[in-house]
């Protein structure tokens, strides 16, 4: 064998070794990103109530005791109304199957399809007239969000705001593992009764103006695993000692081919 196609030969043995493992293009965010560019925030909308949440409503005014009747509803922690675990919440106003809540005194009011913002407006108007100065709140107090798969510490988290992303819900999560699939994350979510899923890529610059790039309430991520992570779970050393193998296996054929 000539001295040229020898080093051919290796050439083509170290390539075939680096292709077998997981490339480093596919591990990094957001790739086709150009440094120092800015883009304007279009993709942002307000959560609104849906039936099923728990809202935590506070009415203040200059008569306490007026006002304090609109409250009994909610569980007091430390002198605080929000102060419970949103996952759990001990006390609050359901919002029924129809989208309303029933409050003391008001009675009825759809709440359902409105952001809290448009909430505290209607209730306002509700209460105002009984009360002087009275100031609304309102929060949803069963906030959360779920990160499963191949990530750091999965498991499902309470929002203490209204306004979190896919890389806040990340973050939250100890980010993904080496091992994870970026391409293809997997975002389940209800919308009006029914269950959709999307496909994310976290590789992709794109993901800022997704629609999906803000989650709502109760939405959930999975992040698959690659085969390496199978690989290492399920046959322990095997696949080391493959590549350690092909390795030698190399390093062998370059010492014989250079020696002949």
């Amino acid at each position: 064998m000539k001295r040229k196609e020898r080093y051919y030969l290796i050439l083509l043995l170290l390539s075939c070794f680096a292709f077998s493992c997981n490339t480093y293009k596919n591990i990094p965010y957001f790739q086709d990103r150009k440094a120092d560019s800015t883009n304007v925030i279009k993709n942002f909308s307000s959560l609104t109530i849906q039936p099923q949440d728990i809202l935590g409503i506070n009415v203040t005014s200059l008569n306490p005791d007026a006002s304090a009747i609109f409250n009994t509803n909610q569980s007091r922690v430390n002198g605080n109304n929000y102060d419970i675990n949103p996952i759990n919440p001990i006390n609050g106003y359901l919002v029924d199957a129809n989208g309303n809540i029933k409050m003391p005194l008001v009675g009825t009011i759809k709440v359902s399809g409105l952001t809290t913002n448009q909430a505290e407006q209607k209730i306002y108007k509700k209460v105002a007239p009984d009360l002087k100065d009275a100031t609304v709140t309102v929060r949803i107090m069963n906030f959360k969000i779920t990160v499963l798969g191949d990530v750091e510490h999965p498991g499902v988290y309470p929002i203490a705001n209204e306004r979190v992303t896919i890389i806040d819900a990340l973050g939250l999560a100890g980010d993904l593992n080496i091992t994870a699939k970026r391409k293809n994350v997997l975002l389940i979510r209800e919308i009006d009764g029914e269950r959709k899923y999307f496909t994310i890529d976290l590789t992709s610059k794109n993901l800022f103006d997704s629609p999906y790039y803000y989650l709502k309430n109760n939405d959930a991520l999975y992040i698959q695993p690659s085969k390496v992570k199978y690989n290492q779970v399920n046959r322990s050393g095997y696949e080391t000692a493959s590549l350690l193998l092909s390795a030698l296996s190399i390093i062998a054929i370059v010492f014989s081919t250079l020696h002949k």
